[in-house]
């Protein structure tokens, strides 16, 4: 969730056309097509698995900064951010770490930045007494005992988040999760493979289930994180019906994108409030506000701050999976790879969701949360489903032929969930049977399951 300005986006937008073509500028040939992974882990204390203070997380932060080259980033004197040649570390509202990797020809690559990534977080957070969770919500602290990361934008939007749903400020301090970036070549295929990842999203949510608890038990869910975004704000959160009109475009996304409420924009470092009067971006645009004109750079930041499962930013973004253990996490970059970066398997997937009326998908995306892999989906099951999709996505990925030092190809990433589908038991219903003793013994059940190092 991180939404970072970008200082080259001055330019002035005077019209709807001028939004459209910013959704444009993402198009590149297919033979340039990268993938991109962004983690979020949960921080918490080694000893009690409670979450860690902010002050603790900013102690680790700071020896990054000092250990790795990385460049640190500050708000009134606090480091909240590193950024380095390939990659950068951001905070979300409660602690969460995010690394957000380059952008890679192949799941390879990502594998190597990841596992560098890893080494050099937990050699500096071990002798600070931190561990991270591949983990979809926070298990033991609860919301109010939670450290706010001071940066200036939370102040707006978490005050914003108790008028708009009951859980959204869950959402921001308790929530971790990964996302994936996608490249297109072209209108038609931008809106081909969003559509796509809106049809798959009740089965990634269930595939990758791995949230059944809060404040220390279990809570009847196995994304307890997909119920939290959708009671987080009706307005930028849930499935995009519209992109499924016959004629949708960059220009259905800007539709949908100028009617939510603002959160603020940037003007020499400080923010502007849009809050209290939920001025639209239609009506910024229109108007103006405050003596302020609408930017190129306003634009970019407003998509930044919309969470539905899939966004447009000028990237595709699939945000529909919860925060993973280390050996599953590039399985999502693998298998949207393989199923949205070749033709064949993307015709296979559109016979398998051929007719899926739009009741069908909201029912199998809700479902999900707390059925798993027992959903049913039209007339199978999601279990059914994803051992389905799991085959066309290998197949791909061999065809796609990108292979590591060791001679694999990027289906090599697929093994670990493949045994999830077949099974049918999630990774949350993994953790839940193993969910029991003192909370002591609960820590080292979660080090176990979803431990980083």
């Amino acid at each position: 969730m991180s939404t970072l300005i970008k200082p080259h986006l001055e330019t002035p937008v005077d019209s709807f056309d001028d939004l459209v073509a910013y959704l444009s500028r993402g198009s590149r040939p297919a033979d340039q097509w990268g993938i991109g992974s962004e983690m979020e882990k949960v921080v918490v204390d080694a000893a009690t698995g409670e979450a860690a203070s902010f002050d603790r997380i900013e102690a680790l932060l700071i020896l990054l900064e000092r250990n790795t080259g990385m460049r640190g980033v500050r708000e009134s004197g606090r480091l909240i951010a590193l950024f380095g040649d390939r990659s950068s570390i951001t905070l979300e509202p409660g602690g969460q770490l995010e690394l957000s990797g380059a952008l890679c020809r192949d799941v390879h690559c990502s594998h190597r930045d990841f596992s560098r990534h890893i080494a050099q977080v937990v050699r500096e957070a071990d002798p600070l007494g931190l561990k991270f969770l591949g983990l979809g919500v926070q298990p033991f602290t609860p919301l109010d005992r939670l450290d706010w990361v001071p940066k200036s934008r939370y102040a707006i939007m978490g005050p914003y988040m108790q008028r708009t749903g009951d859980m959204g400020q869950m959402m921001m301090k308790l929530t971790a999760g990964l996302q994936v970036n996608l490249d297109f070549s072209d209108e038609a295929d931008c809106i081909d493979k969003m559509r796509l990842c809106l049809l798959l999203s009740p089965l990634l949510y269930a595939l990758f289930a791995n949230s059944p608890l809060m404040g220390g038990a279990p809570t009847g869910l196995l994304s307890t994180r997909g119920e939290i975004w959708r009671r987080t704000d009706p307005d930028r959160t849930g499935l995009l019906p519209s992109l499924f009109a016959p004629d949708a475009g960059f220009g259905t996304y800007a539709d949908y994108a100028l009617d939510v409420p603002m959160y603020f924009i940037v003007r020499e470092g400080r923010f502007i409030d849009f809050t209290r009067e939920r001025i639209s971006f239609r009506r910024y645009l229109a108007e103006g506000y405050a003596g302020e004109r609408a930017t190129l750079g306003d634009w970019d930041l407003h998509l930044s701050t919309l969470f539905p499962e899939v966004r447009l930013r000028p990237q595709i973004e699939a945000r529909c999976v919860d925060s993973l253990p280390p050996r599953f996490a590039l399985s999502v970059t693998a298998l949207l790879k393989g199923l949205l970066y070749d033709e064949d398997s993307r015709r296979a997937l559109w016979e398998l969701f051929s007719r899926t009326s739009p009741s069908e998908l909201e029912e199998g995306y809700r479902s999900s949360w707390r059925l798993g892999l027992k959903t049913p989906f039209k007339s199978f099951t999601l279990r059914e489903l994803a051992v389905e999709v799991l085959d066309i996505a290998g197949r791909s990925l061999r065809r796609q032929g990108r292979k590591n030092e060791q001679g694999l190809d990027e289906s090599v990433y697929l093994e670990e969930i493949a045994e999830i589908a077949q099974s049918g038991v999630t990774l949350a219903e993994r953790l839940l049977a193993r969910w029991k003793g003192s909370q002591e013994e609960k820590l080292a059940v979660l080090l176990d399951h979803c431990g980083y190092g």
